[in-house]
């Protein structure tokens, strides 16, 4: 090797290593990956099934801030709040965790719980500083689902609270509201959970729940009627007021009772139908049957009557006004008033055997036909003085004019009378036409003369009385006092020994003498008549 030559160094020999050996560096990031695939499965084991649930309005839902809650626990993350494709409600995707995988069945029941001011009371307020969150209630049912409609009002009655459901059917909803209590003897058992109108709008149905053990009073005679507001009555007994609680005064209520005890009748089953009637007395009252439609022609004012007065029979309420019209009668050239009226036979009690249930439609008008002959008529008589409201009385008058009565009108029409307002209005206005026919002028007149003529008659017996106390008088206080004197001077020849009792002693002496002689004078001639023409015959010796 030269000194001009650069040192070259001899070329490595490369020797494969025979122990493959990996690098430390790697460790770190296997154990990250590590780590991560043991949170995802610790995550996807934790996390429960993703449910959807529709809503009217998202009103205080938030994505990833509104909870869903069971009793006060959470269960569950809002994650998404979309429209739906015709954007007339809203959809909430909804994460529950794993433990809440049997809220994701069949009947379970989904709201938003925000403040709400209702008939049944004041719910939510709590909301007010948490902001609103989903509740559910779980359902029964072990059939898997994901996709739910919200319920806008918060359920009354939970699933889980033992008790059975029924319905009732009424004319008219009243005061009544969801939530609305139910009532048996005063103790809230139950709550009103729905309503609906009927297809033909006639009337509604309700749905009402009852809790247990509450619901075995419940048979199949039980009667349901409003509790709402105050029932005020005022009779013979005086002013009664009654009502269930202060809560019915508010917001309403139904209350429920069972004529003749419990224990009578076997208990209703679950989703049994029932009346509602408008109070107490109306649902507690003996069936009534079928009813017999008349018709009433009133020629007077019914002002005060109205639809659903009652019709009366001697103090009995056999019925009620269905219908009031006003029709023009041109035979006459007068206008009337056409009544329409149900009558219920069976409320006359042991008197409606009278007419028997068996008896064909023809034969009970022909019975109400007898008794129309007999003076049965209809009457409108006033109820009450303070309100002027009227009703219409049944009742039997026998001077009444006879009348015809067509059992083939269909209604058949009960004659009426006068009401005894009418007949002495009718007395009074002839009192009144007589009054105007007399001659009044005349008899003024007349009158007048006669006190002109009184007048004088009383001037003239003043001046006498006044003549009386100027001369009759002292003549007359004289001729007392000369009596009172001549009483004294006989009083004094009266008493004692004055001679003028002892002459009148001798006196009466000598008229009893007389008498006795006369008496013997007449007993002698009774004798002996002839001696008053022969005279006294001389004794023989």
């Amino acid at each position: 090797m030269s000194d001009n030559q650069p040192f070259r160094p001899a070329e490595p020999q490369v020797v494969p290593s025979r122990r493959l050996r990996p690098s430390l560096v790697w460790a770190i990031p296997l154990i990250a990956a590590l780590i991560g695939v043991a949170l995802v499965i610790q995550t996807l084991s934790k996390r429960g099934p993703t449910i959807t649930v529709s809503f009217a309005s998202a009103e205080g839902i938030e994505p990833g801030k509104t909870k869903v809650k069971f009793k006060n626990v959470d269960i569950g993350d809002v994650r998404t709040v979309t429209l739906t494709p015709d954007r007339s409600r809203v959809t909430v995707t909804i994460d529950l965790v794993k433990e809440a995988e049997s809220f994701a069945v069949e009947g379970s029941r989904f709201w938003v719980v925000r403040p709400r001011f209702a008939g049944s009371g004041v719910s939510g307020l709590g909301t007010l500083l948490s902001g609103a969150y989903i509740a559910v209630d779980a359902g029964r049912s072990s059939s898997q689902v994901t996709e739910f409609a919200g319920e806008e009002e918060p359920p009354v009655v939970a699933s889980d609270v033992p008790g059975r459901r029924f319905r009732l059917y009424a004319a008219d909803l009243g005061s009544l509201d969801v939530g609305s209590p139910v009532f048996f003897r005063r103790i809230e058992v139950g709550h009103v959970e729905w309503f609906a109108l009927d297809p033909d709008g006639n009337g509604l149905k309700l749905g009402i729940f009852i809790k247990a053990p509450y619901d075995r009073f419940i048979t199949q005679d039980s009667r349901f009627w409003h509790a709402s507001g105050v029932d005020l009555r005022l009779d013979a007994s005086g002013v009664k007021v009654q009502t269930q609680s202060l809560a019915t005064i508010l917001m309403g209520g139904v209350a429920f009772e069972t004529p003749g005890g419990i224990g009578q009748m076997p208990e209703a089953a679950e989703g049994s139908q029932f009346g509602l009637a408008a109070d107490r007395a109306e649902a507690l009252k003996a069936p009534d049957g079928a009813p017999q439609t008349l018709v009433l022609r009133f020629r007077q004012t019914i002002r005060g009557l109205t639809v659903g007065a009652p019709v009366d029979f001697r103090g009995v309420e056999i019925g009620q006004v269905r219908s009031i019209d006003v029709a023009y009668d041109r035979a006459n050239g007068e206008f009337f008033s056409p009544v329409v009226v149900d009558i219920y036979p069976q409320r006359l009690g042991s008197a409606s055997a009278t007419f028997r249930a068996d008896a064909t439609p023809e034969e009970q008008l022909q019975l109400l036909g007898n008794l129309v002959r007999h003076g049965l008529r209809a009457q409108l008589r006033s109820g009450s003085l303070l309100t002027g409201q009227l009703y219409v009385a049944l009742d039997f008058f026998p001077k009444a004019d006879p009348v015809r009565f067509d059992a083939r009108l269909d209604p058949p029409e009960l004659p009426t009378v006068p009401s005894d307002l009418q007949e002495i209005q009718a007395q009074v206005q002839g009192i009144l036409r007589k009054v105007e026919a007399l001659p009044l002028e005349t008899l003024g007149q007349d009158a007048h003369r006669v006190m002109t003529a009184l007048e004088g008659t009383l001037k003239r017996l003043d001046t006498l009385a006044a003549r009386a106390d100027r001369e009759t008088l002292p003549e007359v206080v004289q001729a007392v006092r000369d009596l009172r004197q001549t009483l004294k001077v006989l009083e004094g020849n009266m008493a004692g020994d004055a001679p003028l009792p002892q002459e009148t002693r001798q006196a009466l002496k000598g008229l009893s003498d007389a008498a006795r002689s006369i008496k013997a004078l007449t007993d002698s001639l009774e004798r002996n008549p002839e001696a008053l023409l022969q005279g006294k015959k001389e004794p023989t010796r």
